[in-house]
C-alpha cells in the first residue's frame, strides 16, 4: 500500500543536506520568517506511511509525523482519495455562512464520539491555537466569568489567548506583553504519589484551592481550568491516576468548565480516541487539531450541547471546517476505527519496552514515559544521571537525522516519539536500533557525528 514498502529505510545517499536541499535552504533563509523553529536541514519532497523522502532522494524513518499531525501516515491512499474527490466538487464556500455536507457529516461524527453521554456540538477552526482561542471565548461566554486556570509546562499555542494559557518557554512570551489578563498558572503533577490514589483525591489539585482560590482568584470568578491530559511540548508527562478525576470534581464543585487540550493527545494517538478516556473523565470542552485530518489544516472544539450556547455571530471562521479538510477528517476517523488506534496502543507498548531496555546500556538515557504512540526519553548527563542535558539531547537529534531517523525534542531535555499511527513493528525495531547506536556514539559527543 505504501510507496516505499519495497525499499530499505532509512537510505541516506548524499551528504546532508544534499545539493538540491542546500539550494532550497539558501532561498528559504532569504525569504522566510526567522521565527520558525527548524530543527535540522530536512527539505521534504514526499512522504508515504512512516517514511519521508527529501529532495535529493534520501529516505528517512519518520518518528515525528509532522509534529503528531499525519496520524494515519503520510498520504494515506484513503485520505488522498477523499481529498481528490472533494477537490473536484467544492474547495470552499465558508461554513460560517453557508451549509455543505462534509462539515455536517464530520460534526455529527465528532458530536457522537463522546467521551461521555449526551449530545455535543462542534465549532471548526483551522488550527490548535484557534481551537484554544475558541475554547477560552466559549468558557467565558457560557459561565459569565473572566478568569481561567492553566498549568506550568503547558503549551496551547502562540496566538494571544493560547499563548497566555501556555506556561512552557519564555521564548513564546518574551517581548509580546501585555498578554490576556486573569489567567493563573499552577504546577502540573509530575511523579506525585498522592495523586495516584483516586479515593484520597489529588494533592496537586488541592493546592489549586489553597494557592489560587484562597489567595488570587475567587472561584466564583473562574470560568474554566485548561489542561493537557498528557503534557505535549512540555515533556510528554503523563499525570498520576488521580489527577484528572480530581480536577473534574473540583470544576463540578465550583461551577467551572473543564477544558481539555487534546490537540496532540487526541485522535487515537494514545490508543483511545481521546486521552481523557484512560481516566474515565468527561470534559465540558475538548480542543482538537493536529491529527484530526491526517495533514490537512483543521481544528475543532467539541462541547456539551448546553455549553455551546453562544449566539449567532459571536464567533466564526472563514476557513474553519473547509470541505476538503472535513472529508480528510472523516476518512481519518474511519481508519482510526478500523485499526489504527489499536496499532497505536500495541506499537506504543513496543516502543516503551524497547526504550526501557536501552536504558541500562546507556548512562545518558534517563526516564522513559508515555502512552500509546506519545513517548519520550529524557537525556541526562553521563556523570550526573539526575541532571537533564539539553545540549546533548539536541546533538542526539542531529546525529539521528544524519542516520536517517527523524526525531523531535520536548520538555527540557527529552526525545519525543510521535510517529504516524500506521508505523509497523519492524519500523519500531529499526528506530530503536538506530537510537541505540546514536546513544552509544553520543556519550562524549556534543556535535553531529555519523
Amino acid at each position: 500500500m505504501w510507496l516505499f514498502d519495497n525499499q530499505t529505510v532509512p537510505d541516506i545517499r548524499t551528504k546532508l543536506p544534499g545539493p538540491k536541499a542546500h539550494a532550497l535552504l539558501e532561498r528559504d533563509h532569504r525569504y522566510v520568517s526567522p521565527s520558525y523553529t527548524r530543527v535540522y536541514p530536512l527539505v521534504v519532497e514526499r512522504g508515504s506511511g512512516a517514511v519521508i523522502q527529501d529532495v535529493d532522494g534520501n529516505l528517512f524513518l519518520d518518528c515525528t509525523a509532522g509534529i503528531a499531525v499525519t496520524s494515519t501516515g503520510h498520504c494515506h491512499p484513503q485520505v488522498v482519495a477523499a481529498i481528490k474527490d472533494q477537490a473536484d466538487k467544492l474547495l470552499h464556500m465558508s461554513g460560517t455562512d453557508f451549509y455543505y455536507q462534509p462539515q455536517i457529516d464530520l460534526a455529527e461524527r465528532l458530536g457522537e464520539l463522546g467521551p461521555g453521554p449526551g449530545r455535543r456540538r462542534v465549532f471548526f477552526t483551522n488550527s490548535g491555537a484557534e481551537a484554544l482561542e475558541a475554547g477560552l471565548k466559549l468558557a467565558r461566554w457560557h459561565t459569565g466569568r473572566s478568569r481561567a486556570v492553566a498549568f506550568f509546562g503547558a503549551f496551547h499555542g502562540r496566538t494571544y489567548g493560547a499563548m497566555s494559557l501556555s506556561g512552557s518557554k519564555l521564548v513564546h512570551r518574551r517581548g509580546f506583553s501585555p498578554l490576556v489578563p486573569d489567567i493563573h498558572h499552577v504546577p502540573y503533577p509530575r511523579g506525585c504519589q498522592a495523586c495516584n490514589d483516586t479515593e484520597a483525591g489529588c494533592a496537586c489539585v488541592t493546592q489549586i484551592e489553597e494557592t489560587i482560590f484562597k489567595r488570587i482568584a475567587p472561584p466564583e470568578e473562574v470560568a474554566a481550568i485548561f489542561v493537557e491530559p498528557i503534557q505535549g511540548e512540555g515533556g510528554y508527562h503523563v499525570p498520576p491516576g488521580g489527577f484528572l478525576p480530581a480536577l473534574r470534581e473540583l470544576c463540578d464543585r465550583h461551577g467551572m468548565l473543564l477544558v481539555v487540550d487534546e490537540v496532540q493527545t487526541g485522535m487515537g494517538r494514545t490508543g483511545k480516541m481521546y486521552a481523557v478516556e484512560h481516566w474515565g473523565v468527561d470534559p465540558d470542552i475538548i480542543c482538537l487539531a493536529k491529527g484530526i485530518a491526517s495533514g490537512m489544516p483543521l481544528g475543532a472544539i467539541v462541547a456539551r450541547d448546553q455549553v455551546m450556547d453562544w449566539p449567532s455571530g459571536s464567533h466564526a471562521s472563514t476557513f474553519g471546517g473547509n470541505p476538503v479538510s472535513c472529508r480528510a477528517a472523516v476518512a481519518t476517523l474511519d481508519l482510526l476505527r478500523d485499526g489504527y488506534m489499536t496499532n497505536a496502543a500495541e506499537r506504543g507498548a513496543q516502543l516503551l519496552a524497547g526504550l526501557r531496555e536501552l536504558r541500562p546500556r546507556h548512562r545518558i538515557a534517563g526516564d522513559v514515559r508515555g502512552l500509546g504512540l506519545m513517548v519520550a526519553m529524557d537525556i541526562v548527563r553521563e556523570d550526573d544521571p539526575l541532571t537533564l542535558d539539553h545540549d546533548l539531547r539536541d546533538a542526539i537529534i542531529q546525529t539521528a537525522f544524519h542516520r536517517g531517523l527523524l526525531l523531535l525534542g520536548c520538555g527540557e531535555a527529552a526525545l519525543r516519539f510521535c510517529p504516524p499511527l500506521c508505523i509497523t513493528a519492524e519500523q519500531i525495531e529499526t528506530a530503536l536500533r538506530i537510537l541505540d547506536g546514536v546513544l552509544a556514539s553520543s556519550l562524549k559527543q556534543q556535535t553531529v557525528g555519523v
